[in-house]
């Protein structure tokens, strides 16, 4: 990512330049004041952006190192966007949510990851609060705090874990590639991904919600998004929406969401379409920035593996079980007060499990 500097002497990421078709005149004219202003008053996102790229070439293994058990496999190029999903009521299949009965059984997938030594886990390092650096150095998130216990309890250590930064649209391919052996990245479970991955049991709710700047005439997923340009992620549940029904909107795609919080500091799009989940992590890093409207879907977050790993999935859900348990004392309960208290307030406790026969 080059680094170029503003005409206030403010750095700012150079980034691809966005979609602009439909967009006003008005908004392409102010579009270089508005860019230095809200570097101006916040300053952090690119910088962010630039120090997670070079701390996860020093820190995080590449995703397209070998795997415990795996080949080894040539280094994944330019990322491909994931076929869309329709978005909701998205589900032809009965019951998405719905996974395996929770057993703390052995199989061979859990017998080749104790025989590795390690959990390879697919997570993000750009999401605040869920997958992110912190000023140390170390991974911090909801989404972390969860992998540990899952390395906990297959390997008696929390530390036991490789982690592998993931693009979104990469998600899937990495778990049918070997290349990890979990996916825990804010991942919505959904019909469609159910014929590519295996989902644990949810442990977490969110909808798609549209960000924007403070004072924005974006009032929401409505009519206000015409010509305007909005970012998504690619391979998201965020993306099918818009390109299901965009009001008019100019879609830009981007790799990860973090991507499109710095477009929007640099005036490059109006606005962002996103989990709220996510989307609330993105509003404290920058108070410029806000939700508006209404969640204009409801989806659940789980732990992706591959189709093949049944004994994995289970053994997860197992996991879920005792993470869910003890009230406002469980670790849910302990991990959403220490991230998400005072910026995604109105989720106390997680979504109950569903199972499935057999």
């Amino acid at each position: 990512m080059r680094i170029r500097r503003t005409r206030a002497g403010h750095q700012a990421a150079s980034a691809p330049a966005a979609a602009t078709a439909g967009a006003p005149a008005a908004a392409e004219a102010a579009r270089p004041r508005r860019a230095v202003r809200r570097l101006r008053g916040w300053g952090g996102v690119s910088a962010m952006a630039a120090a997670c790229a070079v701390t996860a070439a020093a820190v995080l293994l590449p995703l397209a190192r070998t795997s415990p058990g795996t080949a080894h496999r040539n280094a994944v190029q330019e990322p491909a966007t994931m076929a869309a999903a329709p978005f909701a009521p998205a589900d032809t299949c009965q019951d998405p949510e719905a996974s395996l009965a929770p057993s703390g059984m052995d199989g061979p997938t859990i017998e080749r990851i104790r025989k590795a030594g390690k959990l390879v886990a697919g997570v993000d390092q750009n999401s605040f609060k869920w997958g992110y650096r912190n000023p140390d150095g170390h991974l911090d998130g909801f989404d972390i705090d969860l992998v540990k216990a899952i390395a906990k309890d297959i390997l008696g250590r929390e530390d036991a874990v490789i982690y592998r930064a993931i693009p979104t649209s990469q998600r899937i391919p990495a778990l049918q590639e070997g290349r990890v052996d979990v996916v825990v990245r804010t991942m919505t479970i959904n019909c469609k991904r159910l014929e590519d991955v295996a989902f644990s049991t949810a442990y977490f709710e969110a909808g798609q919600q549209v960000l924007a700047p403070k004072g924005s005439h974006i009032t929401g997923y409505d009519a206000s998004l015409q010509g305007r340009r909005i970012c998504t992620a690619a391979g998201s549940t965020a993306e099918a929406a818009l390109k299901a029904k965009s009001y008019g909107a100019a879609a830009v795609s981007v790799p990860n969401q973090l991507d499109c919080l710095v477009r929007l500091q640099l005036g490059e799009v109006d606005g962002i379409i996103t989990d709220n989940a996510l989307a609330a992590g993105q509003a404290a890093q920058d108070p410029s920035v806000q939700l508006v409207g209404a969640p204009f879907t409801r989806e659940f977050y789980g732990v992706a593996m591959n189709k093949d790993a049944s004994d994995l999935v289970r053994r997860v859900n197992k996991v879920l079980e005792n993470y869910r348990a003890g009230g406002e004392q469980s670790p849910w309960a302990v991990s959403y007060r220490k991230h998400f208290e005072n910026v995604l307030p109105g989720q106390a406790q997680p979504p109950a499990p569903k199972y499935r026969n057999g």
